[in-house]
């Protein structure tokens, strides 16, 4: 392969759920990713960031894995770079790290080979890797994504982008997926199945209505957040107590232990979410974020023989 043009891919990172979607709505956010490729004689990659740089020593390094798989998929060797990553997207703490650096590395490798796969192409790589597509498909396409996988076949579909701001409490507790993941019932009964899915029913048409009253009853879950309460301190206090304060609800972000609260007066949801975790003596960090429209973008960033 020829030597290429400097670029940079950018990737929001995304809040999975949303509640009662579980597994199958999620909402890109403005925090991003940010990879930053130019020609070089061997690979090399560097960071900033200090817990990047620990994962990246140890190999562990999704961006790279996912490129590497699209070369081989088309019998091309993966050309050496240098690649700069930096990222605002808080790591394994339920904002979509690690579904972003999938989609990052799908795109990067889109783009070093012109662009052969479509957007729907990159989402099923994607979502065959990571396996949950509320997470890539917001990150790949922006916005709110409502998908469905069956473990062979993904489909998405994008819904209208809302205008409500996110706070989104991140408390300083670690969280393993695996561990979070292991706390859900293997079965759910018929009338509680039936619960659940109506409620996922009502978000996704609120969220296409843009009918809030609606969207309020559509967050409250039955798939999961009673299940993985315990492991999270402060969520269901946060998730009780939000609309006294003018939220229209809250919700547990991925398998956490995020929780992202949707209002249109971000300033006494932020109170009341920092008062919650002074009083659960946890650590917390308190963001304010928004929906995201624009999901992983490519931009050159260097003229050839600038």
């Amino acid at each position: 392969m020829d030597p290429f043009q400097p670029f940079e891919v950018t990737v929001p990172g995304s809040s999975a759920n949303l509640g009662s979607g579980f597994d199958s709505i999620g909402m890109a956010v403005n925090c991003f990713l940010h990879l930053r490729f130019s020609p070089a004689e061997k690979w090399t990659v560097s960071s900033e960031n200090e817990s990047l740089r620990e994962i990246l020593r140890n190999g562990d390094n999704l961006i790279l894995e996912m490129m590497g798989e699209v070369f081989r998929s088309v019998d091309q060797p993966l050309p050496p770079f240098r690649m700069e990553v930096e990222t605002g997207i808080p790591l394994m703490r339920g904002l979509g790290s690690s579904a972003a650096a999938i989609v990052g590395g799908l795109v990067a490798a889109n783009h070093l080979l012109g662009n052969p796969f479509s957007s729907q192409e990159l989402f099923r790589l994607a979502v065959h890797r990571e396996g949950h597509p509320d997470n890539v498909g917001p990150s790949l396409f922006g916005g709110v994504v409502v998908a469905s996988w069956d473990g062979e076949e993904a489909h998405a579909v994008q819904a209208p982008l809302p205008p409500f701001t996110v706070v989104a409490a991140i408390p300083e507790v670690p969280l393993a997926t695996s561990r979070s993941r292991k706390a859900l019932p293997g079965r759910l009964g018929f009338g509680e199945a039936v619960l659940g899915s109506s409620r996922a029913n009502l978000l996704t048409a609120a969220l296409f209505a843009g009918d809030w009253d609606a969207f309020r009853v559509g967050l409250r879950d039955r798939f999961h957040q009673p299940y993985r309460s315990p492991l999270v301190p402060g969520l269901d206090r946060v998730l009780q107590g939000a609309v006294r304060h003018g939220a229209l609800g809250a919700a547990l972000s991925g398998a956490g232990p995020t929780m992202v609260v949707f209002t249109f007066d971000p300033d006494p949801v932020r109170q009341f979410v920092a008062e919650v975790f002074r009083e659960e003596r946890v650590p917390v960090q308190v963001l304010t974020l928004y929906p995201q429209a624009e999901g992983a973008a490519v931009r050159l960033t260097e003229e050839r023989g600038s």
